[in-house]
């Protein structure tokens, strides 16, 4: 086990491997573990690191309203403080809008990104001709938010997996350490939610990130990621997409070797 404190705010971390530096950024409701499956193969080349965000599982709590601001800013500690500058950044779903805000803001720490499906909801709302999509997609969140405040954790995890994540039977089939990860972390998607800026990206700010950026998603996930993908994609200076079949909203843990074969040749560059 190890821990680094960065914003004042002391995060768990795993590093495994040496070579060029990677950090993978898990999304709501997860962990480090959440990257488990791809770490190994990663590993073989390239010097890994993963973290819990704060206020999830064994970060630390600072039971104060969070931003994404915090876990941007975090990320960035994490990155100089274990002297990996500049990283190959992985996000996944809301880790990707992390990853997406730190090259906004400290394009210096990074060579390249990989992002998964990020939930930009608010850009789809902020656009009349893709508003219906955000606007159905932000329906399923409200219920899920509705369950949070009313303290409902176990529930509201089943339907966020069910209906935002997964998809339908997708809760009964997660093994059960992650099925306990995601109730324990359900507040933190509360604090997310509560963030104005939280599903949100300063599109212009991206345009000026000069490095490689791979932009991914699924061909069996909710239509809403490839269009906020699309956004992403025209701001930027050298996007690249990869389509990966029938992998659901998290690859690294439904096709590892899949996610290691597209990523792992992006880090090594």
């Amino acid at each position: 086990m190890a821990e680094i404190r960065v914003n004042g705010v002391s995060l768990y971390y795993e590093a495994r491997g040496s070579g060029p530096g990677v950090v993978l950024v898990h999304g709501s409701w997860s962990d480090a573990d959440s990257w488990a499956r791809v770490v190994p193969g990663l590993a073989e080349q390239a010097g890994v690191v993963a973290y819990d965000r704060r206020g999830h599982s064994r970060s630390e709590d600072l039971l104060t309203q969070g931003s994404v601001h915090e876990d941007a800013a975090d990320l960035a500690g994490l990155i100089e403080g274990l002297g990996l500058a500049p990283a190959f950044v992985c996000g996944d779903s809301y880790g990707s809008l992390i990853t997406l805000r730190l090259a906004a803001a400290r394009p210096d720490l990074l060579r390249g990104i990989a992002v998964h499906e990020p939930p930009g909801t608010s850009m789809l709302l902020a656009d009349p001709d893709l508003r219906p999509i955000g606007t159905a997609f932000a329906g399923r969140i409200a219920a899920v938010r509705e369950l949070l405040e009313q303290a409902e954790s176990a529930a509201a995890a089943e339907l966020f997996v069910e209906t935002l994540a997964f998809g339908p039977g997708a809760w009964a089939q997660l093994p059960a350490p992650i099925r306990h990860t995601y109730v324990r972390n359900a507040p933190t998607y509360l604090d997310e939610l509560r963030d104005p800026d939280a599903l949100d990206l300063d599109l212009a700010a991206l345009s000026r990130y000069p490095e490689p950026a791979l932009l991914t998603q699924s061909d069996d996930s909710a239509p809403m990621y490839g269009e906020v993908l699309d956004l992403i994609d025209l701001a930027l200076p050298k996007p690249e997409r990869h389509l990966y079949e029938a992998a659901g909203h998290a690859p690294h843990l439904s096709q590892p070797e899949e996610w290691v074969r597209v990523t792992l040749p992006r880090i090594l560059g």
